[in-house]
């Protein structure tokens, strides 16, 4: 670590207090410009001063920052399919990474949206994978949005919805279906024969292992009136099936295919 003197920091402090710009002055003393950041802060709190924090370290649970419960909605879907967050060593905050196949560029767009929507004031990202996109965002205060996280997968450990996130699904059940649907779900065709005849018809499915995250979809998905079961792949029942013509129309209605 490189310690500097105190005639150096006193300079420094000399420099801000009469206007010149953290860069400016870290230039002039050969000063790591987040040194000098650090030094003005201190200063300023000692002096009294308001110290106005940047609105991308606000968190909407802790700070009361305003919180786009629509995205979020759907943002929450998504993650309990395919998200998870992680926080690397070498990394200073924790990084929301919802994975999304390259076959459905439509709905990677919408991910990075409602990202952009909950986060508004943190760069979101996309990092190329095999046949696929991790759509990121880093922030602090991940945890405190989606308390679901912790160790291990998400299908060995209990899932379950805080009160304020349950409100958001309850005000808003179609976006967070729509999230589930667009990470571990699909609408197929499916057909059978009947009489030598073919007959086609659509069908929804949702598939995951976790029997929490399977309930919460179920447990919506007849809040908002749709007919669904549940069949077994092999021994485990791990795909809920919507395939009663009037169910199928109200999610095609506000879901529809993968894009």
């Amino acid at each position: 670590m490189e310690f500097h003197s105190l005639e150096v920091r006193q300079a420094a402090i000399t420099l801000l207090r009469d206007g010149a710009r953290n860069a400016e002055v870290a230039r002039r003393l050969n000063v790591p410009l987040g040194t000098i950041s650090y030094w003005k802060h201190v200063d300023r709190r000692k002096r009294g001063e308001a110290v106005s924090i940047r609105p991308s370290l606000l968190c909407p649970r802790c700070d009361q920052r305003g919180l786009d419960v629509v995205a979020y909605a759907y943002l929450l879907g998504l993650y309990l399919g395919d998200g998870h967050i992680s926080h690397y060593a070498k990394h200073k905050v924790p990084s929301l990474m919802i994975t999304l196949d390259n076959a459905w560029p439509g709905i990677q767009d919408a991910a990075e949206a409602a990202l952009q929507a909950v986060f508004p004031h943190n760069a979101t990202c996309r990092v190329r994978t095999v046949g696929a996109q991790n759509i990121k965002v880093y922030f602090k205060h991940l945890p405190c949005l989606f308390p679901q996280h912790g160790p291990g997968r998400k299908h060995e450990r209990r899932i379950i919805l805080e009160d304020w996130q349950q409100q958001i699904v309850d005000a808003h059940p179609w976006e967070f279906i729509r999230g589930l649907i667009h990470s571990d779900g699909c609408r197929i065709i499916n057909w059978t024969v009947r009489n030598g005849k073919r007959y086609e018809y659509p069908r929804y499915f949702f598939t995951n292992k976790s029997d929490d995250i399977r309930r919460l979809c179920t447990d919506t998905l007849t809040k908002v009136g749709v007919e669904w079961t549940v069949l077994a792949r092999g021994s485990d029942p791990f795909n809920v099936s919507i395939a009663r013509r009037a169910s199928v129309a109200l999610l095609d209605a506000h879901i529809g295919a993968k894009y």
